[in-house]
């Protein structure tokens, strides 16, 4: 899922429990404009940071222990990495979005939809 700076959701993908998320950013980043990319470490692949570095986004992704050459990112920035972790938090608050009570990819894509609803507009009570 990827979300603007005020954690509303901008686009998302459903996939089976066993394929990588960070080979799903390329995807996610097709029609988004965005100044900085914002992840954990999952998503320190070369591939990413190629695409990233080519549509001048600056990645802001702390690199993986392994990595032979340690690169630069800013911390400050990567704080506010939390925003995505409050939707996810939020999404999951729902019982049938956090165990995939649905049966089909459409109804589970369904219930994110409305539950991001419910999260971005406005409630009104007389």
């Amino acid at each position: 899922m990827a979300v603007d700076e005020y954690g509303i959701p901008a686009s998302g993908i459903v996939t089976n429990g066993t394929v990588a998320d960070c080979n799903q950013a390329p995807f996610l980043m097709e029609d988004l404009e965005a100044e900085a990319f914002l992840a954990d470490k999952a998503y320190d692949t070369n591939e990413l940071l190629d695409m990233l570095k080519e549509a001048d986004i600056t990645a802001v992704i702390p690199p993986v222990k392994s990595r032979k050459e340690q690169r630069a990112y800013n911390h400050e920035l990567y704080r506010a990495r939390h925003v995505i972790e409050n939707v996810f938090r939020a999404l999951k608050r729902w019982r049938g979005i956090a165990t995939r009570y649905a049966k089909l990819t459409a109804s589970f894509i369904v219930a994110v939809h409305v539950r991001c609803l419910f999260l971005h507009l406005p409630v009104h009570t007389n």
